[in-house]
Parts: C-alpha cells; sequence; structure tokens
C-alpha cells in the first residue's frame, strides 16, 4: 500500500468517526491525529508481513542489482 493511500484511508476512517464531534474538535487534530497514528500502523501492518509500495520497489531494485552481481561472479 502507497505511503498516500494508508494516510488517506487512515483519514477518511478518523473523520468518519469523529464527524459525530466535529463542531467541537478543530480540523487540524484530524491531521495531527493522523501524522501521530500514521507511523505505529505502518509498524503494525509491517509486522504482519506487508510493507510499503516504496519499501517492496526498493527490495525489488536491490535483488535484481544482486542477481547481476552474481551472474557476473559466476562467469569470471
Amino acid at each position: 500500500m502507497a505511503n498516500k493511500d494508508l494516510s488517506a484511508a487512515l483519514k477518511k476512517i478518523l473523520e468518519k468517526e469523529i464527524k459525530k464531534f466535529g463542531s467541537l474538535i478543530p480540523k487540524d487534530v484530524i491531521s495531527d491525529i493522523e501524522t501521530k497514528i500514521s507511523p505505529q500502523i505502518e509498524k503494525i501492518i509491517e509486522q504482519s508481513g506487508y510493507v510499503k509500495k516504496s519499501k517492496y520497489e526498493n527490495l525489488e531494485r536491490i535483488i535484481s542489482d544482486l542477481e547481476e552481481r552474481l551472474d557476473k561472479l559466476e562467469k569470471d
């Protein structure tokens, strides 16, 4: 899941749950909550075996580079 997708999903969930109290809570509180909670949720998600799309793509690139290096070493 992309960082923006995760943040957007969190924001929508929080807005939906807090909507009842909208007149009592300032709008910037939702953004603050999102900023504070998002890293914790990402840790929980990663502990379940999932990673962010950007992290996955970086790992794929590293693996590809390592495979190429191994192929070169095997040829020599």
